[in-house]
């Protein structure tokens, strides 16, 4: 068992069977840990993978697996150009406006 305390004064626990593990080693496998809960916040909040609406099982894990797959390449891209996730989605979500507003498809109807 190890008690982790960061600079703004909050404790991390952590327990290993490696009794010979340094703080070191004890800080890489705090990185990872990290970086695997980043992954599973930005699969949810980013590319919904959890808002699959199917009933059967393939179709649910096409949902996943595509999730996933859309996860990889906006990492990829987000890593090429040095953006964060937040303002990849974001150059989306503008583009598509542009594009909507410069040739709307559909008029909104004014309800009588």
């Amino acid at each position: 068992m190890f008690r982790v305390v960061t600079t703004n004064g909050d404790t991390d626990h952590g327990a290993t069977s490696d009794l010979a593990m340094d703080a070191l080693t004890r800080l890489k496998y705090a990185d990872f840990s990290w970086r695997i809960e980043e992954y599973h916040r930005g699969i949810k909040q980013f590319w919904g993978v959890e808002r699959c609406q199917a009933r059967r099982a393939k179709a649910q894990r096409n949902h996943i697996g595509f999730s996933i797959r859309a996860f990889l390449r906006m990492e990829c891209h987000c890593f090429a150009l040095g953006i964060s996730w937040f303002q990849a989605k974001l150059d989306v979500i503008r583009h598509a406006v542009r594009t909507y507003l410069a040739n709307p498809s559909m008029l909104l109807l004014k309800a009588a």
